[in-house]
């Protein structure tokens, strides 16, 4: 810990970065019962705090070490502290990315470069990016800059845990920091820890790539075998060894929120400052909240770290749709009512005056109807409230609001019911954002295989959702095992799922 302490109190940062504001969340404060401080470090020239270690790192590097230039591999902010970082110390830089980065990230790596950066373009993942990168260090004589697992890039990232004591000398209960690698909560809870054991330095992943979380609980690095992209600048598949080791003493725990957590922390950081955090840069501030709601805790001060925005402008879509669901101020309901005269009035009257904000049905039976409704609600208990009040006035209702093809999917598909189709099962895939996927999907599937159902649309991200109704016949079963795993997208069976029996199947 001396040694960090010390590597962070000499690290070279300040040529490139800026001190970012500690400011306060007012709105967000107010709604929790605590304060809540928002450590900005979206605020940076690069739009991110990785460029406080890139140029650390690269500041250590003796003349002859620049001079025959660094490479690193990475699609995100990670590249683009490298970029600026070359550009300031007239040194070369090699960038490998995959092929499937986006245009916007390219373009914003060569402005922060200019003419410093090379950009090398190798393989589909980031895995293919970072082993391509280590096969050119040995051809090239590069040196290597890591994006998390490194002491003077971990001791850059701690500079924020010194700025932060700096900022706010009065009692810290807990720092926020997201973990995809662990370099940033590294920094922090090596220099925290140092001054101010007594604050809690807690980590925040989602659900879908929680390597740190896996390998802590394991005691050694466990390794995923897929990521979920949303937060982007988050997904790793591998914790580094140093800060596992870390981690492991001074981090206090870790937290595990879902994407709508994370857009409902998106909306709240835009509420209180009118910034748009990218996914990752909201993680801390989902966590925040999870653990003060789960703790009961009132008067206390938690610091987050808002640690990006470079965010793809058209994913605010899926973030919009997404934030007052993850915030649990919008349900989305199934409800049956009888089709007889006045039973839709009834039903209407038993929402009162609550603004619905999605409504879907079509005639399917002369029985019962099926009603999909989005409702605003202040929050869960007010949803469990109205289902107990629905069903006893023996309206059958079934919360989907956490059902993740209700709100991905059945939210635009109701009313799709035929009674013609047989042998139908439903399948949620995962699709590569590139040319061809859909067609590969299409030519790897039995063409006696009728699709019964197809629903996409895109979100801004890397994966396309999409859902797939197919007519297999009992006998096809096993050749359509074979088919899903010859294609190799991530899927789902939901051919059971309640949503898909009510609405669709």
């Amino acid at each position: 810990m001396n040694d960090y302490l010390k590597r962070i109190l000499n690290a070279r940062v300040y040529d490139v970065a800026m001190v970012s504001p500690l400011e306060a969340a007012p709105n967000l404060s107010a709604r929790t019962g605590n304060t809540i401080l928002l450590k900005r470090e979206d605020m940076q020239p690069v739009f991110s705090f990785k460029l406080r270690g890139a140029y650390n790192k690269m500041a250590q590097l003796d003349a002859g070490q620049l001079k025959r230039g660094v490479i690193t591999a990475s699609a995100g902010n990670h590249a683009q502290g490298v970029a600026l970082s070359a550009h300031r110390l007239d040194c070369r830089a090699v960038i490998v990315m995959p092929t499937t980065t986006p245009q916007v990230k390219i373009d914003a790596v060569k402005r922060f470069g200019q003419r410093s950066v090379e950009i090398v373009l190798h393989g589909e993942s980031y895995n293919d990016a970072f082993d391509h990168a280590l096969d050119l260090v040995k051809k090239n004589s590069l040196t290597f800059v890591h994006p998390f697992d490194d002491p003077d890039v971990i001791a850059g990232q701690g500079t924020i845990g010194m700025e932060i004591l700096r900022q706010h000398s009065q009692p810290i209960h807990a720092i926020f920091c997201a973990i995809g690698g662990g370099g940033l909560i590294s920094g922090v809870a090596a220099y925290v820890k140092a001054l101010r054991p007594e604050i809690r330095v807690i980590g925040v992943q989602t659900i879908d790539s929680d390597a740190m979380y896996r390998s802590i609980k394991a005691k050694r690095r466990i390794q995923l075998a897929d990521v979920g992209l949303f937060a982007d600048g988050t997904a790793v598949k591998l914790a580094g060894m140093e800060t596992l080791r870390i981690c492991k003493k001074h981090v206090d725990e870790i937290l595990l929120v879902d994407t709508d957590a994370v857009c409902a922390a998106i909306k709240d950081v835009f509420q209180d400052t009118r910034s748009i955090l990218e996914p990752s840069g909201a993680l801390a501030i989902a966590g925040a909240k999870l653990y003060a709601k789960r703790e009961g805790l009132k008067d206390q001060t938690l610091v987050t770290v808002c640690s990006g925005a470079n965010m793809n402008f058209d994913r605010l879509r899926f973030v919009a749709e997404r934030a007052d669901i993850g915030e649990k101020r919008e349900a989305l309901l199934a409800v049956t009512i009888p089709e007889t005269p006045g039973s839709f009035r009834k039903f209407c009257s038993l929402l009162g005056r609550r603004n619905i904000t999605e409504f879907n049905y079509r005639f399917a039976d002369p029985k019962s109807a099926q009603v999909f409704v989005g409702i605003q609600v202040k929050n869960e208990a007010e949803t469990q409230d109205l289902v107990e009040k629905l069903q006893g006035h023996e309206l059958p209702t079934l919360d989907l609001s956490d059902n993740e093809m209700a709100k991905l999917h059945l939210r635009h598909l109701v009313g799709g019911r035929s009674p013609e189709v047989d042998n139908e099962i439903l399948y949620r895939f995962e699709f590569p954002e590139r040319p061809g996927a859909l067609m590969n999907f299409l030519n790897s599937m039995n063409h006696s295989w009728n699709i019964s159902l197809f629903h996409y649309r895109n979100h801004g991200a890397d994966y396309g959702r999409v859902l797939v109704g197919m007519q297999v016949p009992r006998h096809d079963k096993k050749a359509f095992s074979g088919f899903l795993k010859t294609l190799g997208y991530r899927h789902w069976d939901e051919s059971n799922n309640p949503a898909y029996r009510l609405f669709l199947g």
